[in-house]
């Protein structure tokens, strides 16, 4: 009666912790909106929305059946298609397996984040859910898969969703390319600052709170519970102490969003061997996954050149390993595993090795078949948007969303869009938007000796805006953050399906007086660097001055405009 009544609740609990799981969905939009710059918020609040949505079409149509089909052998699965059985699916399995099938796709959308076609990564998340997860999860968590008959441990998770998962996330951006402005010329990365760490803090406590079920929900008692629970809370929390340490020695501060990328990473290292290592193990698999998580993202910015946003590839692939291999290490002789088998406390290389070897299993199906998906779609429909849309926002662009946050301003980065420039349009056949339409010029006649032109344009062109000035010899402008609005043709947007009206938007007006400069230069000069092919890119207004004055010197007239000189 005891025992009914105990698998009874913790049937109960399997299902709360699929719940849980599925919450985490919640802490990862976050973290990666958080991350990332407002302009791309919408976009990645869909794409972590269809994720879930599209894999769940997936998981029905063939991902279950892969993964936990019981007619298949010990490499694929096959059988129970839960589309066309109601009544023999076991649905407390499919539904627990689903929802940590959406956090391995998850986990690929912020490594390629700010810069991926939405159509694009509706595809690959789709097949990462419909093939590549199930079967390697197969090999693991199905009926009879290999690497469980050879002794792999993978309790919850390390090695089959976040080190496939990260592995993904890294291929991906690497073959996707940097976003625009992310190394300068000589490959030196530039930070680009996330627009909310507010959010993404929060993402990070839902996340952790969600993994109490990413690694419990499989527990058959009570005691098996708690100290999955124990070590689920010391090694984020010892890994997140060891990053905040790292970088206040390193760079002379605490780096919050690292401790918090630390924090993720402990709790992926301690996902494979929750319910095999003690509290000492998984303070020392804490302190390596923090270490870990610096030095990878180090090497992605300062070696590689794979820009990772929001820190996907540190946190999951390596944490992923180095949990995997920690089982091999630290696994001390629990309820789930009654002798020591890790190396630390006398069980010798074997298990190691075994978990080594799964590792190289999981790696070359992951590596091989998520290679051939992302190099179709870049041969076909494409992985990345254009230069412009990438400047001005897969909010805008892929979504037609002004904004995610309507009514709010933020402050617009400009420095990384100084490298990109669209060439203005030699021939009626090249044309998109005139030039003259795009960037028109209002002229004050007059036969004064000094002009000023004023410049309304795009904040995100400003600082292309100064270097193309700057090569025609103008030192000196004064620059303000105003509001404006045009009527532009074609450029209605929508939201839910109704009209938007115009709406005042952030601009900068620039404002210079030259002499010896041509007017036409500054012009010319002006539109190369505002055109981006759109209505509204900017205008020029060019008025006749009567003198000028500096007034650190007293100067006036064109001795007033010798930027040069003090």
């Amino acid at each position: 009666m005891i025992e009914e009544v105990l698998s009874q609740v913790f049937g109960i609990w399997f299902l709360i912790g699929a719940a849980l799981v599925f919450f985490m969905q919640a802490g990862f939009a976050m973290v990666e909106a958080g991350f990332t710059r407002a302009k791309n918020a919408g976009n990645i609040i869909m794409k972590n929305t269809m994720d879930f949505c599209l894999g769940t079409v997936a998981f029905l149509l063939l991902g279950f059946s892969l993964l936990c089909g019981a007619q298949g052998n010990s490499f694929i699965g096959w059988g129970g298609h839960p589309l066309t059985d109601f009544a023999g699916t076991d649905w407390s399995t499919f539904t627990f397996n689903l929802v940590f099938c959406a956090t391995a796709a998850t986990i690929v959308s912020g490594a390629m984040a700010e810069r991926t076609k939405f159509i694009s990564y509706c595809v690959y998340s789709f097949i990462i859910s419909l093939v590549i997860y199930p079967i390697e999860t197969h090999w693991v968590w199905g009926p009879d898969g290999f690497l469980t008959a050879m002794g792999f441990h993978d309790f919850a998770g390390s090695a089959v969703i976040h080190f496939a998962g990260g592995l993904c996330a890294f291929i991906g951006a690497a073959m996707l390319g940097a976003r625009i402005g992310k190394f300068d010329k000589d490959g030196k990365p530039r930070g680009i600052p996330g627009h909310n760490i507010v959010v993404g803090a929060l993402g990070v406590f839902i996340l952790w709170f969600g993994w109490y079920g990413f690694n419990g929900a499989a527990a058959t008692s009570g005691l098996q519970l708690a100290t999955i629970f124990a070590t689920t809370t010391v090694a984020p929390a010892l890994a997140a102490c060891t990053v905040m340490a790292f970088t206040w020695f390193r760079y002379g501060k605490p780096d919050v969003s690292m401790t918090l990328n630390g924090a993720l990473a402990g709790l992926v290292a301690i996902t494979a061997g929750c319910d095999a290592v003690n509290v000492w193990g998984a303070c020392i698999i804490g302190i390596v996954s923090g270490l870990l998580c610096c030095l990878f993202v180090w090497l992605l910015d300062y070696k590689l050149h794979v820009d990772d946003p929001v820190g996907a590839v540190a946190v999951h692939f390596a944490n992923g390993l180095w949990g995997t291999l920690a089982v091999g290490l630290f696994a001390c002789g629990t309820e789930t595993m009654p002798e020591a088998v890790g190396l630390f406390y006398g069980g010798g290389w074997q298990q190691l090795g075994i978990q080594a070897f799964g590792l190289l299993c999981i790696g070359a199906w992951t590596a091989v078949t998520i290679f051939l998906t992302f190099f179709c779609i870049k041969k076909t429909i494409g992985l990345r948007v254009t230069p412009h849309e990438e400047i001005q926002g897969l909010d805008k662009e892929e979504h037609g969303l002004d904004s995610a946050y309507g009514g709010f301003v933020f402050e617009t980065d400009m420095s990384p869009y100084a490298p990109v420039e669209i060439a203005i349009p030699t021939s009626e056949k090249e044309v998109i938007v005139n030039v003259e339409d795009a960037v028109p010029v209002r002229m004050k006649e007059g036969t004064g000796e000094f002009s000023q032109v004023t410049i309304i344009a795009k904040p995100d062109r400003f600082e292309s805006l100064k270097n193309e000035l700057d090569k025609i010899g103008i030192g000196g402008m004064t620059v303000t953050n105003v509001m404006g609005m045009g009527v532009q043709k074609g450029q209605t947007t929508y939201y839910r399906g109704a009209e938007v009206e115009s709406k005042l938007l952030p601009k900068m007006k620039v404002e210079i007086v030259v002499s010896e400069v041509p007017v036409q230069k500054v012009i010319d000069a002006t539109r190369k660097a505002l055109y981006t092919g759109q209505m509204g890119d900017g205008k020029i207004f060019v008025y006749d001055v009567e003198q000028v004055v500096r007034i650190s010197t007293g100067q006036k007239g064109k001795d007033a405009l010798k930027y040069n000189e003090a």
